[in-house]
Formats: structure tokens, C-alpha cells, sequence
């Protein structure tokens, strides 16, 4: 590789083949959960993947048993961001929101693999790729709705329509994999066996296009996406999420975690028998 790597922590690079470089998410404990360290090394990983001459494509995969379930809500947040966001209130969704337009505005593709829980933050950083492929396995929705907020990212109504996204919104219920391609938040559904092996044949039929046609191809889709004011309703729902944060409901759930984070996450979850509170 023209451009090195360090020995990150939290996330672990890999070349699974010619021209291809793969970050997984390695908090598997945590179901992935993401801190800004584990964010800052991604981040790091994927701006040094798009300067590195030797690479065309980028995946994000999460280890263990899921792509990732969140933010890691016992980490401070609003310290040690990857990159500067203004502060003030609703720093934090304007970051998430940044963060995503970062991975966007990428010159070479990116694609998420997503098995397992993809869900809050999660779902947010898989919908910020270019392609996504899911397992049948693979559960992806933002369940925060439930008792704190809307998305810091919401992409939902843009990919999925309206009425899908309102109801996820007004449950908190999570998607199918097979429904997320119904839905048009993924590109294709595979089972679980076969998700990677698919993934890196898709990757490498993407990495045979020459780079410098590849990113006017990304940006001529995404700039049709600008056009439709994408980028201004994204960024309007980051004041919908700080709105919703200072709701009573909300302020009396964040005093709740501070107790116990599973117990508000289980208070959160029994009445729709999901998440960590379904009984299989």
C-alpha cells in the first residue's frame, strides 16, 4: 500500500483482496458501540483509504455478533470529537450529520456490510455508504425514538418514503433485512454465510471502473440528491433531535440512564418485546 496504516484499537484494517480495503468495527463486548475513539479511528482509516493511490474501495463491516447498535452511551460524546463541530447546543447531532456528509463526499465508494443489529448511530453510519448489503440476519432501525429523539441523521425518509419512515419513527421497530431492500435502504440481501463473499464480488465488479470516472460517478448521483435538498432537510432534523433532547420525557430518561443503562434500555424496550427484552 502507498499510504500506511497505524495499528488502531478499536477498529482493525484489512486487504481482503487487490485494491480493496476493509475497517472493521472491533468492539464485539459492546455490540460495536461507537465512542469518539472508535469514530476517530474510522474516520482516520477511511480519509487515509481515500488518499491512498493503491485503493478504490472502502468497506465497513462490524466483528461479533452485529455491525453495530449505537453510540456507546456511557462515553462522553461531546469530548474528544474527531474533527472540530461548533459548539453549542446541538453539537452533537450537527457532528453526527458532519460525519456523515464526511464518509458522503468521499471520492472512492464506500459499502457498508451489514449483519445483525445495525441500529441508532449504527443505522446512521451504514446509511452514510454508498451500498449497502445486509444479512437476512441483519435487524436495522433507531429505537432512540422511543425515549429520547429522532435521529441526529435522518436519512429515513429520504431512502425508505414517507410512510415507511413514519412508522419506524412513531415504533421505534426495527427492519428485516429483506425488508430493507423492499424498502430501498439496502441494495441486497443475502444470508448470513454468503454476506461477505458477496460483498467483496460486488467490490471488486466496483473497483474495476478507473477511480477518477468513479468519483464523477458517486458525485453525479449525489449531486441529483443536492438538488432535491438533501443535504438541508438532513440538517434541519439535527434541530428536530435537540428539540426532542429537551422534552421532559426525554430529561427523565437521561436521569434514568444515569442509574443503569440496561435497566432504562430493558424499561425502554419490554413494552414491544424487542431488542434485548425479546424472548426467542
Amino acid at each position: 500500500m502507498s499510504e500506511t496504516y497505524p495499528d488502531y484499537e478499536m477498529v482493525e484494517v484489512d486487504f481482503p483482496a487487490e485494491t480493496l480495503l476493509r475497517i472493521t468495527l472491533n468492539r464485539p463486548e459492546k455490540r460495536n458501540a461507537m465512542n469518539n475513539h472508535l469514530r476517530g479511528e474510522l474516520f482516520d482509516a477511511l480519509m487515509r483509504a481515500d488518499q491512498d493511490k493503491d485503493i478504490k474501495v472502502m468497506i465497513i463491516r462490524g466483528a461479533g455478533s452485529c455491525f453495530s447498535a449505537g453510540y456507546d452511551l456511557t462515553a462522553n460524546l461531546h469530548g474528544d470529537q474527531p474533527f472540530y463541530t461548533a459548539g453549542g447546543m446541538g453539537n452533537w447531532p450537527r457532528h453526527v450529520t458532519e460525519g456523515c456528509f464526511r464518509i458522503w463526499d468521499l471520492s472512492k465508494p464506500v459499502i457498508a456490510q451489514v449483519h445483525g443489529y445495525c441500529l441508532a448511530g449504527g443505522s446512521e453510519l451504514a446509511s452514510a455508504c454508498d451500498l449497502i448489503y445486509v444479512a437476512d440476519s441483519a435487524r436495522i432501525g433507531y429505537p432512540p425514538v422511543r425515549s429520547i429523539s429522532p435521529p441526529d441523521n435522518q436519512i429515513f425518509p429520504w431512502v425508505v418514503g414517507m410512510r415507511r419512515s413514519m412508522e419506524m419513527m412513531l415504533t421505534g421497530d426495527a427492519i428485516t433485512g429483506e425488508e430493507a431492500v423492499e424498502y430501498g435502504f439496502a441494495n441486497r440481501c443475502f444470508s448470513e454465510d454468503e454476506l461477505e463473499g458477496k460483498v467483496l464480488e460486488m467490490a471488486s465488479r466496483v473497483a474495476s471502473i478507473p477511480a477518477d470516472i468513479q468519483q464523477i460517478n458517486k458525485r453525479a448521483v449525489h449531486r441529483q440528491m443536492d438538488a432535491m435538498g438533501i443535504r438541508a432537510g438532513i440538517r434541519a432534523g439535527t434541530e428536530m433531535q435537540m428539540l426532542a433532547s429537551l422534552t421532559p420525557s426525554t430529561q427523565q430518561y437521561y436521569a434514568e440512564m444515569q442509574k443503569g443503562l440496561t435497566a432504562a434500555l430493558t424499561k425502554r424496550d419490554e413494552k414491544f418485546g424487542d431488542y434485548r427484552t425479546k424472548k426467542d
